[in-house]
């Protein structure tokens, strides 16, 4: 008898974790277990301003799937479409070859995008923190805004290289502004040219609060860390129009910048969109199992999921973090196996541990168990915790090696020329046009039925 065959979309905190369970929960023969994924890693997404800082290397913080996974079948590439009632993934490779995979049982874990808005010059010259690729690149772009400014001749050209700007307010906003801006003030001493009072960092959010989900005291404390840098700090602000040499503020202010780094929050996989299922807001909704409930053997969970969060109930779901989606991808595989051994399937449930935000240096702010800390004692609870969290020894070792490096000898600066004749736009990072209509699914699914 054949066996079933299990595809995960997204090679995530949750893909991954559901993948690993499930190979310690299946034998061989119960199940053919298959990966859809871009990358080869697993990447630890709240380290990423520190790649961006050069405190780690790209590296350390793409956790091997292969190192991870024995027996699962990991297809490089990324899902485009699916059809639920032929149960066929469409699966683009990452040598642009189209193949239609079949599959039993689907966990939809793609994660998220970088939510933009219709703002004149966004899509054309901000840049996200989403991608490792992206980490990279804007540690190269940011020190080349250093090396050019230092070159020119041309007062404007330097005053605009000069000013950056973060827009987003959230935890990933808030660790990239204050990341990114002890790079250039840390750089200063191999740019004597370079006047230090011309360097300004801005960061901007809309919302009236900073980080707002961490409390009244920590989030002022984190703003007055930020203010004491010299980082401008503009709330209830966002951004009108962004242009090559100009950003300009819904405030009336025009900045002189060639810098906008974009991280005012996260949208579902626009794969979500390629199902006819209920949404909430742009996250497919699911029920406190994971199950998505039109369709048959399908789960959904991570950033592109609306699960219950039954810890907070009347009606919350749980928030797209790092934390959640770890712990949903292990009980979907439970919930998975239960199905597939004719048992009952459990709800998720699990109370958020709390947050934990480093400023960079000495700075920190964090609120393990609902307990506010600052400073030194958040700074050891934020790193703690992020080892912790990191699926491998081999990841947690070269974290590590990596902040004492960076600690003990510091930074050289050094450009690797990624993309450097190019800029790079978000959909060259995110691939958000990659993704098929209903009618070319349909396409291909007819094209698998004419094969077979």
């Amino acid at each position: 008898m054949e066996r079933p065959r299990i595809l995960v979309v997204g090679g995530g905190f949750a893909g991954l974790e559901c993948a690993r369970r499930l190979e310690r929960k299946l034998a061989a023969t119960e199940a053919q277990i298959t990966l859809v994924a871009p990358f080869s890693y697993q990447l630890y997404l709240p380290l990423l301003p520190h790649v961006a800082a050069g405190v780690l290397s790209p590296q350390s913080v793409a956790v091997s799937l292969r190192r991870s996974l024995h027996r699962t079948d990991i297809i490089p590439g990324g899902a485009i479409g699916i059809d639920p009632r032929a149960k066929v993934c469409i699966i683009r490779k990452i040598t642009e070859q189209v193949v239609a995979e079949p599959y039993d049982y689907l966990v939809l874990a793609p994660g998220s995008i970088t939510r933009t808005f219709d703002i004149p010059g966004l899509t054309d010259h901000a840049r996200g923190m989403k991608t490792l690729a992206e980490a990279a690149y804007i540690r190269d772009h940011v020190i080349a805004q250093l090396d050019i400014a230092s070159a020119t001749l041309d007062q404007a050209e330097r005053e605009s290289r000069l000013q950056f700007v973060v827009v987003g307010g959230g935890y990933a906003g808030t660790e990239t502004a204050a990341c990114l801006q002890r790079l250039t003030t840390a750089a200063l001493d191999r740019y004597p040219r370079l006047d230090p009072r011309l360097i300004k960092w801005h960061l901007i959010d809309i919302a009236p609060k900073l980080m707002p989900e961490l409390g009244e005291h920590l989030g002022t404390r984190a703003l007055k860390v930020l203010r004491d840098r010299g980082v401008d700090v503009s709330l209830g602000v966002s951004v009108a129009e962004v242009g090559d040499t100009t950003v300009t503020f819904t405030d009336g202010r025009v900045i002189p910048s060639r810098t906008l780094i974009w991280t005012a929050g996260v949208a579902a996989s626009p794969l979500i969109g390629t199902l006819d299922a209920e949404t909430v807001r742009g996250r497919i909704a699911v029920t406190a199992e994971m199950r998505v409930p039109q369709f048959d053997g399908i789960f959904a969970l991570g950033d592109a999921a609306a699960v219950p969060d039954l810890a907070k109930g009347d009606g919350a779901v749980c928030p797209p973090t790092a934390q959640h989606s770890a712990r949903q991808g292990r009980k979907v595989a439970d919930n998975l196996v239960a199905a597939l051994r004719n048992q009952p399937l459990e709800p998720y449930y699990h109370k958020d541990l709390g947050l934990v935000v480093d400023l960079g240096g000495k700075d920190a702010v964090s609120k393990p168990l609902g307990v506010e800390m600052s400073g030194v004692p958040a700074q050891l609870v934020a790193r703690g915790y992020h080892l912790m969290a990191m699926r491998t020894n081999v990841a947690k070792l070269r974290v590590g090696a990596n902040w004492v490096m960076n600690a003990t000898a510091g930074d050289d600066f050094v450009r690797i020329g990624f993309l450097a004749r190019r800029p790079a736009r978000l959909r060259d990072f995110e691939y958000t046009d990659a993704y098929l209509t209903k009618e070319q699914i349909r396409e291909h699914t007819n094209s698998l039925h004419a094969k077979h």
